[in-house]
């Protein structure tokens, strides 16, 4: 870290300020709104019905159901009452189940056909075939052909009812997920105040370009990205990244649409809107992240389709059976209980629904998840490996230590230092009178400030030449440390710190300050965290194996890849996997895309650039480190309820069909088809609900033990 020439330096870009373009779905900005005809579905299953259309037929189905079921002969029987004869009476439950077959059915009907035609079988077409065998069975009974007695209406009533419901519950609980992004539209408002020559005027949002400057008031949300130019203020940026604590942002600080300024007014010009913001850079990738197919949800697939054919074939072998044993109308009844009991709703919902609450809670929490692959991986990971600086360390440098000659004091010289400083715009100079700030240092006035190349610094303090700089400078005014400084000094380098002195116009060496680059307080939390969760915890770098050494004493990190050039950083992750470990590479992009494309799951901190989050399977939105650990967490939990899932529906499923093809009937244990309607339904309502657990799970980086 050397302490060249104090050129003005561009202020650090900020998390999220080069997000890629991507559609925000928020009107005002020439996205797209999300219809609700296109809702979030499971496997294409619901044929791109909306949530709202199973409701207003469940609805429908529920009022039109009432008088079938109070009509019904056998619902009477059943439970004891008479029902009412008048002219016509006997026809309710045949019309009303007609127009509840026609109504209620036609989304089983429309999903059964076109899963036939695709020639993937499955749960639509498994609804539609039990609904259509008791719709034809209680047809033939209510027209008295042939002598049976089917009357199923009520069941096939109650049948669609039930269903239904459970695909409005599966709808709502899916569309939840894709209020993660309707969320991070709504927070863009529709209008800014544009500052011009003529004074402020309001403006929609759509009209602002980049170089525009904008008013944002206390309690305001930023209207596209932009970089202060006047005044401070603490922004909320919790619906970026998960994290709850304001963060102060001042002149030339990086701002991000939808952040909230909470306190004071600032003047913002405005770099990025619309498509190119780091708002619509996110939706993008939860729309990705939603989108994405996984091994897990191709294994839920292929059960479903396995339990089409294990159905049909137990339906095919009930109706034989019962046929042979002399009862056509047991045949029938047993069938479509089989072809009820036997529908993989259940399984189907199973493992959709735990990636898609998965995805949402993650992205709530500033972790953006690209590849759902990424999510599954990670509970197999051995070892993180961390890129050093800018994801473990802030990447820019702070004041570490001071060191005073004999006859000075340490506060003194920080003073002083900080005093020839002030004037400078380098990274190095607002550390120091950063530093000298905390410790609430009077500095004394400073003029005649020069920038002197390659060496460090000089200015006139209370009338006499004070420098600041490196060992170059030292060699240019012939001056020599004394032994006692030079003892500290020698131990600051070999940690690989920068070494700044200070010496007065007479040659004479005040003291010396050294530079570090500052590490991130999280970090340790983060290292020891993982370390706990049985996990390894690496660093690469670029820098001096004494640079690497000293960080990872200091967060104790479990291995060390230091003088490491950025072509090779994969390679690292390269000889990991080939010990046998299972990879997360976590960097901020800027040389590391390689290494993340390489690792089993690539994670990029800061979401730092376009290339980074290309090749990242994950994204985190701030730049904790220790939102890796959220999701480490959410890729054990999620685990755990596909599989409870998926245990719970297809062994559901597998017991339960025997049991409606009548296996039990000698014993006096029969499953109606309306019954079986209510079990499944029942078994959608556990795994809806079991999935839903993975909410109380906290990702919020800070809350994350």
């Amino acid at each position: 870290m050397s302490h060249g020439n104090h050129s003005h330096h561009p202020a650090a870009a900020g998390p999220l300020t080069h997000a890629p373009a991507a559609p925000t779905g928020h009107p005002h900005h020439g996205g797209h709104e999300h219809d609700d005809d296109h809702a979030v579905h499971t496997h294409g299953q619901h044929a791109g019905h909306s949530t709202a259309m199973f409701k207003n037929r469940f609805w429908l189905t529920l009022a039109l159901s009432v008088p079938v079921v109070y009509f019904s002969p056998m619902m009477g029987h059943l439970l004891g009452y008479m029902p009412p004869e008048f002219p016509g009476a006997a026809w309710i439950p045949p019309v009303l189940g007609t127009v509840i077959f026609l109504y209620g059915g036609q989304p089983f009907l429309k999903g059964g056909l076109q899963e036939l035609k695709d020639r993937t079988p499955g749960m639509m077409l498994l609804i539609a075939m039990a609904i259509t065998v008791a719709f034809a069975a209680s047809w033939v009974t209510s027209l008295g052909i042939g002598g049976f007695d089917l009357d199923f209406w009520w069941e096939l009533a109650l049948l669609v009812a039930i269903m239904l419901l459970g695909h409005w519950i599966e709808m709502r609980a899916l569309g939840s997920a894709q209020g993660a992004l309707d969320a991070l539209a709504a927070l863009l408002p529709d209008e800014a105040e544009r500052i011009t020559e003529g004074g402020a005027e309001i403006v929609p949002v759509a009209d602002l370009a980049p170089g525009d400057l904008v008013l944002v008031r206390p309690g305001a949300r930023m209207p596209a990205d932009g970089t202060v130019v006047d005044g401070q203020a603490e922004f909320d940026e919790s619906m970026i990244t998960g994290e709850s604590k304001t963060v102060p942002r001042g002149t030339g600080d990086p701002v991000v649409a939808g952040t909230v300024a909470t306190d004071s007014s600032v003047r913002v010009r405005v770099t990025a809107v619309g498509d190119q913001t780091a708002l619509a850079g996110i939706q993008r990738l939860v729309e990705e992240a939603q989108a994405s197919s996984s091994r897990a949800q191709a294994l839920a697939d292929r059960a479903a389709a396995f339990l089409f054919y294990f159905a049909a074939g137990a339906g095919v072998l009930t109706f034989i059976g019962w046929t042979l044993l002399g009862s056509v109308p047991d045949a029938v009844t047993r069938t479509v209980t089989v072809l009820v009991i036997a529908c993989p709703h259940a399984l189907g919902l199973a493992i959709p629904l735990v990636i898609a609450i998965s995805t949402e809670q993650a992205a709530r929490a500033g972790v953006l998840i690209k590849n759902r692959m990424a999510l599954e991986r990670m509970r197999t990971v051995d070892v993180v490996l961390f890129d050093k600086t800018g994801t473990l360390t802030t990447g820019e440098p702070e004041l570490k230590d001071i060191a005073a000659a004999e006859g000075a004091e340490a506060d003194a010289v920080l003073a002083l230092a900080a005093a020839v400083e002030s004037d400078s715009e380098h990274p190095v100079a607002r550390a120091i009178v950063r530093a000298a700030g905390a410790r609430n240092l009077a500095l004394p006035a400073a003029t005649g400030f020069t920038a002197l190349a390659g060496r460090g610094v000089r200015a006139v303090v209370d009338g006499r030449t004070v420098h600041v700089g490196g060992p170059a400078l030292l060699r240019e005014l012939g001056v020599v440390e004394p032994e006692a400084l030079a003892v500290r000094t020698r131990a600051w380098m070999e940690r690989g710190a920068a070494v700044l002195h200070v010496v007065d116009g007479d040659g004479t060496i005040l003291g010396a300050v050294s530079m570090e680059d500052a590490v991130r307080a999280e970090s340790r939390q983060a290292v020891s965290a993982l370390q706990r969760r049985g996990i390894k915890v690496a660093m690469v770098t670029g820098d001096a194996r004494q640079v690497a050494q000293a960080v990872a004493a200091d967060l104790g990190i479990d291995e060390v890849f230091a003088e490491v050039l950025p072509a090779d950083k994969d390679k690292k992750v390269a000889e990991l996997q080939a010990r046998g470990l299972k990879v997360a590479m976590v960097g901020d992009g800027v040389n590391d895309s390689p290494a993340l494309a390489r690792a089993e799951v690539g994670i990029a901190i800061g979401a730092g650039t376009d290339v980074a989050m290309e090749s990242a399977g994950v994204v985190l939105a701030g730049n904790d480190p220790r939102a890796v650990l959220s999701m480490v967490d959410l890729s054990r939990a999620s685990y755990r309820k596909m599989w409870q899932n998926l245990v719970w529906a297809a062994g559901y499923n597998i017991l339960s069909v025997p049991l409606a093809a009548g296996v039990l009937a000698f014993a006096g244990v029969v499953l109606s088809p309306a019954a079986g309607a209510v079990l499944m339904s029942a078994s959608t309502v556990v795994v809806a609900l079991n999935a839903q657990l993975l909410r109380r799970l906290k990702l919020n980086p800070s809350e994350v033990q």
